[in-house]
């Protein structure tokens, strides 16, 4: 299955958003058999609290489908990024869609848009980007974390979204950006708690052309909120760079 093109029946191995209530979603593998903690193979049983559901008779039944559970009923939704963002696993705190749609158009994503992101985290903007640059653009996506970065990445060709994102286990903030970015990216977004020792890797990282060179970069702040706007402003400014994203939905444009 895949995020980027839509199918109508669900099969094995596909993931499904199991929608019970707007405060009951999760995020299924379409697994028929699974492995217990004794290493032994079961059949796949998911317990809900309005009962349990048998994942194989999923199988063959139309995406949007009302399904049966023991004690009551719930309905089996086709992924899109926002529902990925509302059921996925946390491995960090993650954006919300709001906060994403705010983003991608500070960036003015289009398709076939270059990105490059620190960090990737649980995946949730990167999701969102990566359906947006579709079908020629790209994501660049880094993590200090090597788990994090592998299940992303894990995450990303399970999704069908491997051609339009990399993700790499990265030190940005001591390494900076692979060489393989450098001069490639139309943006640059930064969800780190200390960007501004990244800000001069973005610039590199930047298409050397004149649109680009007022390219937007984007920043997230989780702590020393004050300080740290201070800093990155100098930075931008320094850099001739035009926009400023941070913690609660604190904006600025600057005229360079």
């Amino acid at each position: 299955m895949s995020f980027n093109r839509y199918k109508d029946i669900i099969e094995e191995g596909d993931t499904v958003i199991l929608y019970i209530s707007p405060q009951a979603m999760y995020a299924i593998q379409a697994q028929s058999v699974i492995e217990n903690r004794k290493g032994e193979k079961v059949e796949n049983v998911m317990q809900t609290k309005y009962g349990a559901l048998k994942i194989s008779s999923l199988f063959g039944k139309p995406f949007g489908s009302k399904v049966s559970l023991s004690n009551g009923w719930a309905h089996v939704l086709y992924p899109t990024p926002e529902l990925w963002t509302q059921t996925l696993p946390h491995r960090t705190q993650i954006i919300y869609t709001p906060d994403i749609s705010l983003i991608m158009f500070m960036l003015e994503l289009k398709p076939g848009s270059i990105v490059v992101e620190s960090g990737t985290g649980s995946g949730s903007l990167t999701h969102s980007m990566a359906v947006r640059v579709k079908p020629t653009g790209h994501i660049y996506t880094y993590d200090f974390h090597e788990q994090r970065a592998d299940q992303a990445q894990k995450e990303f060709k399970a999704h069908g979204l491997s051609e339009n994102v990399t993700s790499q286990c990265r030190d940005v903030c001591q390494n900076g950006f692979s060489d393989d970015v450098t001069g490639k990216a139309d943006a640059v977004f930064l969800d780190l708690p200390h960007p501004h020792l990244v800000v001069p890797f973005a610039i590199k990282a930047l298409k050397p052309s004149e649109h680009a060179r007022h390219a937007i970069v984007c920043t997230l702040y989780t702590d020393h909120f004050i300080d740290e706007t201070t800093v990155i402003v100098v930075f931008l400014r320094q850099y001739h760079l035009i926009s400023y994203f941070g913690a609660d939905h604190f904006s600025e444009n600057f005229n360079v």
